[in-house]
C-alpha cells in the first residue's frame, strides 16, 4: 500500500503542484485586480466608526471637491505615464494658465466668460505640446524635458503677474470652482466629465489602443505601423490641456490666480496613477484604478484631518504608500 501511496503521489504530485501555483496565480490576479476596491472601502469603513464627522454629506461632497483638481490632472498623467513616460510641469502648468485665464477675468475687464477659459486651456495645451516635442522628437528623457518645463512655466508665470496673485475676478468665473448644479459642487462636474471623456477615449478609440501599444512596447508598436511620435505628443498635449483646466478651476474656486498654484499637485497625480495600479514601465494601468487612487488619497487626507492627524505624517503615510505601490508593480514586472 505505502508503495501504491508513493506511486500515486510520484505521479499526481506535479500536477498537485500545478493545481497550486494556477490557485495561487488566480489569487494574485484577484489581489491585482480587485485590491484597490477592497483598500478604498477598508479605508472608508476605518474612517466611518472612528470620526462622526466623516460619513455626513457635507463631508463626502467636501472631499470630492478636494479631490477634483487632482483628479483632473492625474487623468492626463495615466495618460502619459501608460505611454512610460513621466510628467513633472503639471504643476506649474496650472499656475501658468490659471494666472492668463485670471488676467482676463477680472471685473475691469468686462470679457465674456469663454475668453479666459479658452485662453487658460490654450496655454496649458501650449506647454504639453513642447513638453510632448521635446520628448517625442528631440528625444529628450520624459524627467528632463517636464522639469524644465516645471521651471519655465512657473518662472513665465512670475514674470506674468510680476509675482502677485491676480484678485478681483468676476461672479461668473468665480462660480465655476464654488458653484453648484444638481445639487453637485461644478469641480466634481468637470472631474467627472473628464474621467468619462477620458475612459472612452483610452478604451474605445484608435488612439487609447494605440497608446497602450507604445507603452507596452514601443518598437512593436512602431513596427505595427502606430505613429509613435505623434501619439506621445498626444498625451504630453493632453495632461497640458487637462493642466490647464484644472488651473482654471482651482484659481476659481480660490478667487485668485496665483504664480505659487498647484505646486506639489503633480506628486500627487503621480501618486494616484501609481496607488490606482497603473505601470510606471508603461501599457498597463486604467482610468477607473486612477479615479480610486485619487479617491483614496483624498479620504485619507480628510480622515487623518478629522483625526487631527499632523500633515508632517500625512506626507510620511502618502510616501510610504507610493514606495510600496511600486515595488508591488516592480515585483509584477520581474
Amino acid at each position: 500500500m505505502s508503495v501504491q501511496k508513493e506511486a500515486a503521489k510520484s505521479v499526481l504530485g506535479p500536477f498537485v503542484k500545478a493545481k497550486w501555483e494556477m490557485n495561487g496565480g488566480k489569487a494574485g490576479n484577484l489581489l491585482a485586480k480587485y485590491g484597490i476596491y477592497v483598500a478604498f472601502a477598508v479605508l472608508f469603513l476605518i474612517l466611518s466608526f472612528t470620526s462622526e464627522s466623516f460619513l455626513t454629506t457635507s463631508n463626502i461632497l467636501n472631499i470630492l471637491r478636494q479631490v477634483s483638481i487632482i483628479g483632473i490632472i492625474a487623468i492626463g498623467m495615466s495618460f502619459v505615464i501608460l505611454t512610460g513616460g513621466i510628467d513633472l510641469s503639471v504643476g506649474s502648468i496650472m499656475a501658468l494658465s490659471a494666472v492668463v485665464a485670471t488676467s482676463f477675468a477680472q471685473v475691469d475687464h468686462d470679457h465674456a466668460l469663454y475668453i479666459p477659459i479658452l485662453l487658460g486651456m490654450l496655454v496649458g495645451l501650449s506647454c504639453g505640446v513642447v513638453n510632448g516635442v521635446m520628448v517625442a522628437k528631440w528625444k529628450v528623457t520624459p524627467f528632463i524635458a517636464t522639469l524644465g518645463m516645471m521651471t519655465a512655466a512657473r518662472g513665465l508665470a512670475m514674470v506674468y503677474t510680476d509675482g502677485r496673485p491676480v484678485i478681483g475676478l468676476s461672479d461668473a468665473y468665480n462660480y465655476i470652482g464654488i458653484g453648484y448644479f444638481l445639487k453637485l459642487p461644478i469641480p466634481v462636474i468637470v472631474f467627472l466629465a473628464v474621467t468619462i471623456v477620458g475612459i472612452l477615449l483610452l478604451n474605445f478609440t484608435v488612439f487609447g489602443r494605440y497608446v497602450f501599444a507604445t507603452g507596452g512596447n514601443e518598437q512593436s508598436a512602431k513596427l505595427s505601423g502606430v505613429n509613435v511620435t505623434l501619439i506621445k505628443i498626444g498625451v504630453y498635449s493632453l495632461a497640458g490641456l487637462l493642466a490647464g483646466i484644472a488651473g482654471i478651476v482651482l484659481s476659481s474656486r480660490i478667487m485668485s490666480g496665483s504664480p505659487v498654484l498647484g505646486e506639489g499637485y503633480e506628486l500627487d497625480a503621480i501618486a494616484a496613477v501609481v496607488i490606482g495600479g497603473t505601470s510606471l514601465f508603461g501599457g498597463v494601468g486604467s482610468l477607473v484604478g486612477t479615479l480610486m487612487g485619487v479617491l483614496i488619497i483624498g479620504v485619507m487626507n480628510n480622515g487623518l484631518d478629522l483625526l487631527n492627524v499632523s500633515s508632517y505624517y500625512q506626507q510620511i503615510l502618502k510616501g510610504a504608500i507610493i514606495v510600496i505601490a511600486v515595488l508591488i508593480d516592480k515585483k509584477n514586472h520581474q
